[in-house]
């Protein structure tokens, strides 16, 4: 497995977590109503808003006229058509509540003395309490719709008040006016505090995820580095090294070996070199130039570096090859990579063959390694991960891997790899 592949991996390191959550879904954009209408028709915030302020009008304009019936006599001398004309108009006119509360209520106080629609009083109070933007406002419409209601039910003018007329109205009083008001300031007052929780909610969310990006950032900015300052500088002399030798050696016989050192340290310091420009590129910004990545075609040049280090190594290739997808052909090459790295540190001496078979829908992969003749003397440092990460690479394309020592001694590495024929 190469460099580059190992970086790109996001650095561990405890703080926030790094998946970004996804952005908080607004309350009145849950639960919507289906159909054509759309989400914010008009003033409203959604139309299940919508919908509740029509019922609302439609009820206070109908259920009134059914349930009171047809009076003696009407007010102000309306004809009885023009009084239930009027009385039916008035309450549709509370659809617009949430709109214009203030214009609404000054309406229907002003209609108070001609008995056409006191019910709808509360309702009109109680909006302009909860959507009105003026407290002074709402305080001089509530004291005048309480005084013009006191005339109306109480029989002020007409006779003295007594202890009877008192109880009987007062409750009524408060009923049509102080309880909405009321009402009205409460539902408001939580509203606001509910909004102002929840901007502050997605506020702080905000800023966890910017902290979160700031860390990832200054952890992937120190990874690069100390990669630039560990990794690079070794190599760099390994390829210093090499190319002394070359030079000053009398004997041709070893001359390629030393030149195939000197390429594969220059192929790893591109690599490294790539691998620290996406560990710092920001991650607004456009992704660091990358070299072309290995495909089943690298593989004849992989096998000839391996047997160039003296390696006993055979590549076959059976069933009817095809171009396929390039995850599923850069996870087969690095498998072959890593199996063959194992093979370089674990058993140098030992025969290998690399197999791989092409069925419909899927790459079968084999890398088996015969019993070696001797230990191995490369002395190559080993994390314990590659297969591990070679398991997780096959596992997320959804296929099989199994890696373990075979009966006879030596060691089998073998995946199949789901397929899909590359798309021109």
């Amino acid at each position: 497995m190469r460099l580059r592949d190992v970086a790109r991996a996001e650095p561990r390191f405890p703080g926030p977590p790094q998946a970004p959550s996804p952005p908080p879904v607004k309350a009145q954009e849950c639960r919507r109503l289906p159909g054509f209408l759309p989400d914010r028709p008009l003033w409203w915030d959604n139309r299940r808003s919508m919908v509740f302020d029509i019922l609302v009008a439609l009820g206070c304009a109908l259920l009134p006229n059914l349930l009171i019936g047809v009076p003696a006599k009407y007010p102000l001398g309306f004809p009885g058509p023009a009084f239930f004309a009027l009385s039916a108009l008035t309450g549709l006119a509370l659809v617009v509540r949430r709109r214009w509360p203030a214009g609404l209520c000054v309406a229907v106080i002003l209609l108070i003395p001609t008995d056409l629609r006191i019910q709808a009083l509360p309702i009109c109070l109680y909006s302009l309490a909860k959507y009105g933007r003026s407290r002074r406002t709402l305080a001089v419409l509530s004291a005048v719709a309480t005084l013009a209601t006191a005339a109306r039910v109480l029989p002020i003018g007409q006779r003295e008040l007594t202890v009877v007329d008192l109880v009987s109205g007062l409750p009524n009083l408060g009923f049509l006016t102080v309880v909405p008001v009321l009402a009205g300031m409460y539902v408001g007052a939580r509203r606001t505090v509910v909004l102002n929780l929840r901007e502050k909610a997605e506020r702080l969310e905000r800023e966890q995820h910017l902290l979160a990006s700031q860390t990832r950032m200054e952890e992937r900015a120190r990874i690069a580095r100390e990669m630039h300052d560990v990794v690079a500088h070794r190599v760099s002399l390994m390829i210093i090294h090499s190319g002394a030798l070359e030079v000053g050696m009398a004997d041709g016989a070893h001359t390629g070996q030393v030149r195939l050192i000197g390429e594969i340290g220059r192929q790893a310091l591109d690599e490294l070199r790539q691998v620290l420009g996406v560990l710092r590129v920001d991650e607004g910004e456009e992704s660091a130039p990358r070299a072309p990545q290995p495909t089943l075609t690298d593989l004849s040049r992989l096998v000839d570096e391996s047997r160039a280090a003296g390696m006993r190594i055979e590549l076959t290739t059976s069933g009817p090859s095809r171009p396929l997808d390039a995850t599923a052909e850069r996870t087969a090459y690095r498998l072959v990579q890593e199996a063959l790295t194992n093979v370089h540190k674990h058993a140098g001496g030992a025969a290998t063959h690399v197999r791989l078979r092409y069925v419909p829908g899927e790459l079968h992969l084999t890398v088996d390694n015969e019993v070696p003749t001797a230990p191995s003397t490369a002395r190559l440092p080993s994390g314990g991960h590659g297969l591990v990460g070679l398991r997780e690479r096959v596992t997320v394309l959804g296929g099989a891997f199994e890696a373990g020592p075979r009966p006879d001694g030596g060691f089998r590495v073998s995946a199949a790899i789901p397929t899909r024929e590359e798309t021109p």
